[in-house]
């Protein structure tokens, strides 16, 4: 694809990320209005009859539909199967023929949805072996209280992934992220994809890192994409929300939507809001977020206090190759080590002045935190080790700041 193609297409899609779902009522509101409403009324009895037997497209309860929620799960579908609604409007078909979404009150209400939705009491799950934290305890601690199994892989071994599809014939999906929190590493979603259909079994990745700007796992063969929409889709750190989309439409209405009536993690009406607000917004956002990321990890890379740095972009990073095939572009997260081990990084955790002792990310300000202490804290030391999560292990999720007041922070930090 050449470049002016490949400008189009981001272009259309910055535009889908301010037009696409929106909701524009008889007053004339420029900006879609808030329904802060927990119930909806009726005319009449025939108005309800109309809604049950749907025929009508009417809303009843807030915590199975409301229409700001729905405006945000129609956009992050056109976001993330872009490509997919393309294709379908050159068929003559319709976008919600092709993709759905449904909008969570957090990135965990929706993953919880979205493997309890599709897996069953019987079922087997394959997960990859470094996880998001609170994503590894429901699956290694949660899913078997439910009959569900689970297996762990690097899933950068496909032969390893094809024994173990073939040890497990009840295989229900593959769930995986990439990049992995945190120690960014990368999975092959066409090569993941390949062989668990191949296995009768689907695929759910967290694009919460990379969001549909940079990648977009259903074009790459994926059934199922989560995210949490606190992160780069709001970007501003002022809600909490996840999303769930997928390729299948009946496997969202019938399956992973429906979970939000009965788990109860609906997001409130003000929050779906300024999601979609900070959302249209997001490519451009993300644009910034990687050219300051690449540079601070450029500048990370040359420090002698640094050991180690993990960021796709780096031409040192094993998986480059494989960034470049699967991303537009390498994002804004970087994991790094530390000369000194976890004494070092105190120090320079202790001594950041711009960056954010925090965990969360994808916010406009520049986040750090140390994953053994913070966001994966519950795992033991051990296994923490095993996951490649050492005492030395730094996460830094860059901002919007101008980059040179972030490496300036870093440089008197790392002193």
């Amino acid at each position: 694809m050449n470049e002016a193609s490949v400008f189009d297409r981001l272009a259309r899609l910055d535009s889908a990320a301010i037009h696409a779902g929106e909701v524009h009522d008889e007053l004339g509101a420029h900006v879609s209005p808030i329904y802060q409403t927990s119930t909806f009324t009726f005319e009449n009895m025939t108005a309800v009859n109309n809604h049950v037997a749907g025929n009508s497209h009417s809303y009843i309860y807030s915590r199975g539909g409301n229409p700001g929620r729905e405006a945000l799960a129609n956009k992050l579908a056109a976001l993330e199967g872009f490509d997919l609604v393309e294709q379908a409007k050159a068929e003559g078909k319709e976008a919600s023929e092709v993709v759905a979404a449904e909008v969570f009150g957090s990135g965990m209400a929706a993953i919880s949805s979205a493997l309890l939705g599709m897996a069953s009491k019987g079922d087997h799950v394959i997960a990859q072996t470094v996880l998001y934290g609170s994503s590894e305890h429901l699956i290694a601690d949660f899913l078997p209280r439910y009959g569900i199994s689970v297996s762990r892989l690097s899933l950068l071994d496909m032969d390893e992934l094809a024994r173990e599809l073939e040890a497990h014939p009840n295989t229900r999906l593959v769930y995986l992220e990439t990049p992995a929190n945190p120690t960014m590493g990368l999975v092959d979603i066409t090569a993941v994809s390949e062989i668990a259909h191949a296995h009768n079994a689907l695929v759910v990745v967290d694009n919460t890192f990379a969001t549909p700007v940079l990648q977009r796992p259903l074009t790459l063969g994926a059934d199922v994409v989560v995210h949490s929409t606190t992160k780069y889709i709001c970007g501003h750190g002022v809600v909490l929300g996840g999303a769930a989309i997928a390729r299948d439409v009946e496997l969202m209405n019938e399956h992973i939507g429906p979970m939000i009536r009965y788990f109860g993690g609906v997001p409130s009406p003000f929050d779906c809001w300024l999601t979609n607000l900070g959302l249209k917004t997001m490519p451009l956002r993300m644009r910034q977020h990687c050219v300051n990321g690449m540079a601070v990890a450029q500048f990370l890379e040359g420090h002698e206090g640094v050991t180690a740095v993990y960021y796709p972009g780096l031409e040192s990073f094993p998986q480059h190759e494989l960034a470049k095939r699967q991303m537009s572009d390498f994002g804004a997260m970087i994991a790094f080590e530390v000369k000194g081990g976890y004494d070092a990084a105190q120090h320079m955790l202790d001594n950041v002045k711009l960056c954010g002792l925090a965990v969360s990310l994808g916010n406009l300000d520049s986040l750090i935190e140390h994953p053994a202490s913070m966001t994966h804290s519950g795992i033991a030391p051990e296994e923490q080790l095993q996951k490649g999560i050492t005492p030395g292990l730094i996460r830094l999720s860059v901002g919007l700041e101008l980059v040179d007041d972030i490496i300036a922070d870093l440089a008197q930090a790392l002193r």
